[in-house]
């Protein structure tokens, strides 16, 4: 009888202490504050499960987690929350009931929220993810009208040709006789620049300490700043801040904001420390140009698995393209620009190869819009990861870039293309 009561009273412990026991701990949170949307991280050995729901009057956003260690790093997440973010104004963290964890985030504004979770990948444990999307985003196309409504439109030749009248048909596409040279046309041209990764996805590593994702941000910045000094262009930065955008949305955003052409910057990476060179990279329908160009694709083509993407919930800017039309005629497009773009990067570093390669990147595959991937040098490489910190050579590698898009548009005039429907 007494060893039955022993054996009770030990049972009856070990369930009481169970719960203590099984508290999941915090391992790391991080967040990525955004105007297109805000990421939230909470990173752990173990996976948590969760649930979310609003509160109104005031606006809040709660978030249960089960099972989960009150300790220093999740409380550190509430520091974590800056006055200029967009959608959070404060965060409270505490023990709702026995084995709920709450948190609970006062809001600034009408938000569409996501949580769900990532398995781990590289680096990265069991993740939680909070997105949380303005319920009513920004238009890529409004916001760079606005932007433009005090900046004058001037008529000017592209690369120092002389100025010719070139007639328009009806539809406002400029007409132009055989013979002549194309000029650039009083349409506004709108350049899509995208800083590769960010966010949860930093890309590559410099020795260093060098993240890809700074640099990319940094040089993507200053092509945007000379497209905008450029008379008849505009640029639309895909990622303007330190936050992960999914391979298929930056192709959706350079969509939805009309853009001409799109341009990716990149710095490259190899487990040899000795590649070097610069290198411009279009779409291929028909399998990789070379074994490197096919490795590179595949690495760039998992940013979506390192980034974070919602597979259960569409993606906000994750919508369909319909590719009823052949993607030839953008590719040979994206062809000329590329060998523009690369002729450009010559004057100013090594090549990596002397010519333009292709291969299955999956943020080139817009069908409509001339697209290019430039690995502007390799990081892994630490005499060229010194270049890339550099200010004066990443205004070398922008003014590349800028240089190669007016050569294209002096030989290829920006004529009025059909946009294909989405599915939303």
């Amino acid at each position: 009888m007494l060893n039955a009561i022993v054996k009770f009273a030990i049972v009856a412990i070990l369930l009481w202490l169970s719960p203590v026991e099984a508290a999941i701990p915090i391992a790391s949170t991080r967040i990525w504050p955004a105007q297109d949307y805000t990421r939230l991280t909470l990173e752990s050995k173990q996976a948590i499960r969760h649930n979310m729901f609003m509160i109104t009057s005031p606006d809040r956003l709660v978030v249960d987690l089960e099972d989960v260690e009150i300790n220093e790093t999740l409380n550190q997440l509430i520091g974590k929350i800056s006055p200029d973010d967009p959608f959070f104004k404060s965060l409270r963290v505490g023990r709702f009931k026995p084995g709920i964890v709450r948190l609970v985030f006062d809001l600034k504004t009408e938000i569409k929220p996501q949580l769900f979770d990532l398995k781990p990948v590289g680096e990265y444990e069991n993740r939680l993810v909070l997105d949380v999307y303005p319920a009513h985003p920004i238009d890529p196309m409004m916001a760079l009208l606005e932007s433009a409504v005090s900046a004058p439109q001037i008529t000017e030749p592209v690369a120092g040709e002389a100025k010719v009248d070139i007639p328009q048909s009806a539809s406002g596409v400029a007409i132009t006789k055989p013979g002549s040279v194309p000029e650039m046309r009083a349409r506004t041209l709108i350049i899509a620049i995208d800083a590769g990764h960010g966010g949860e996805d930093p890309g590559a590593h410099g020795r260093a300490g060098t993240h890809e994702k700074d640099v990319t941000l940094s040089i993507a910045r200053r092509v945007k700043a000379l497209v905008d000094e450029t008379p008849n262009m505009r640029g639309v930065l895909i990622r303007d801040g330190d936050y992960f955008i999914p391979l298929g949305g930056r192709v959706t955003k350079a969509r939805k904001a009309n853009a001409d052409l799109f341009v990716s910057i990149h710095a490259d990476a190899f487990i040899k420390p000795g590649a070097r060179g610069s290198s411009v990279f279009a779409l291929s329908e028909h399998g990789a140009t070379s074994t490197a160009a096919r490795w590179l694709a595949k690495k760039e083509n998992e940013a979506d698995l390192i980034g974070g993407v919602n597979l259960d919930i569409k993606d906000p800017y994750l919508a369909r393209t319909l590719l009823d039309l052949s993607q030839t005629a953008t590719i040979n497009d994206s062809m000329k620009l590329a060998k523009y773009v690369l002729g450009e990067l010559s004057s100013i570093n090594d090549l990596h190869r002397g010519h333009v390669e292709q291969a299955g990147f999956a943020v080139l595959k817009s069908p409509d819009i001339p697209s290019i991937l430039v690995e502007t040098a390799f990081i892994s490489n630490p005499s060229e990861e010194s270049r890339l910190n550099d200010s004066a050579y990443q205004d070398k590698l922008a003014h590349a870039v800028l240089g190669g898009i007016k050569h294209y548009f002096s030989q290829n005039p920006a004529l009025s293309k059909p946009k294909l429907a989405q599915i939303n």
